[in-house]
């Protein structure tokens, strides 16, 4: 259906005007790019920048996509995702299927209709060696940083073999360091696991302020099976990830808060749930597993209800709530 509304931009226009947020106190700038909401997509959606503007369309305020790799790959044997419904949850292994940077760059150039911020997640390809990772990070964003608002480096999938190793600080250094480089202008973010030890999260967080990047998105999926009866492998998203993803989020705001922008995900489901992530320091909050059970109405009923929530505690922005102890 997204596929069908790209190319019928009419509709696409209506739509955005009815659904996308238009309320000014939901603006929000982070890493110097103005965000019409502090709500967006995450990563995981629109692997290949296929659908951009529709979602847009349906009231994200941003919109990331990816994972992208240098590499063309179709990704792990199926079946590779799983709902969890009774647990309002998702299991994926879908590693990384996509069509590759060059032609996400191709997609990514073409003319848009709409306004929409476009973040760009870029992860390895499966058949790189761990000791030529940064380089193949460095060719995706060679193609796709001047095409993307902001660009994030996801070392942190668990469906990748050996990637979650780059969250080592001793390799990730480098590796965030000469992707910085070719990125330029363009702001970079990395992505965290939420079975990150502490002091490895400390260790993460420090790292990015040393290296001036434009923020840090917490957190990924997680491999741990504590809250739900399924083994399968692979990552899983949604309600039994969210404890830990605020309580990852509310040790980098204490840690580094005040010098790096944070994008909550894991685990949103509702307007409390985003409200509870700007209050613990989030500027960004993303969504996933929510819009395949809620539907896709959903982000359009959350910048509502923000909006509500915002005039009922006597806020005129959304930029009063960021960080504040209720």
């Amino acid at each position: 259906m997204l596929r069908i509304l790209a190319v019928l931009p009419i509709v696409k226009r209506v739509l955005h005007g009815w659904l996308a947020p238009r309320d000014e106190g939901l603006r929000v700038r982070a890493f110097g790019v103005h965000f019409p909401g502090p709500f967006g997509l995450a990563a995981g959606f629109d692997k290949n920048a296929e659908c951009v503007e529709p979602l847009a369309a349906l009231g994200f305020s941003h919109v990331e996509v990816g994972t992208i790799t240098a590499h063309a790959q179709p990704g792990n044997a199926r079946p590779r995702l799983f709902r969890l419904v009774p647990e309002r949850a998702i299991i994926n292994r879908m590693g990384f299927n996509n069509e590759g940077a060059a032609k996400a760059a191709k997609r990514l150039k073409k003319p848009r209709s709409l306004p929409v911020v476009v973040g760009v997640n870029i992860g390895k390809t499966k058949v790189i060696p761990e000791d030529e990772a940064a380089a193949d990070y460095v060719a995706s964003a060679r193609k796709l940083a001047p095409l993307a608002d902001y660009l994030v480096v996801n070392v942190s999938s668990p469906n990748t073999p050996g990637l979650r190793n780059l969250q080592a600080v001793e390799l990730l250094r480098p590796l965030l360091a000469q992707v910085k480089e070719v990125a330029g202008r363009t702001p970079l973010l990395v992505k965290i696991a939420p079975d990150l030890a502490d002091e490895d999260v400390d260790e993460v967080a420090q790292l990015a302020v040393e290296l001036g990047l434009a923020g840090i998105i917490a957190t990924n999926t997680t491999i741990s099976r504590e809250k739900v009866s399924s083994t399968e492998q692979g990552g899983l998203s949604g309600r039994p990830l969210k404890d830990r993803s605020l309580e990852v989020l509310r040790r980098l705001h204490a840690k580094v808060g005040a010098n790096i922008t944070l994008v909550s995900v894991g685990g949103v489901e509702s307007v409390d749930d985003v409200w509870e992530r700007l209050l613990a320091g989030a500027t960004l909050v993303q969504g996933y597993t929510g819009l395949i059970y809620a539907g896709p109405l959903w982000p359009s009923r959350v910048n509502r209800q923000l909006s509500r929530r915002l005039r009922r505690h006597g806020y005129t922005s959304i930029t009063q709530v960021i960080g504040r102890v209720d």
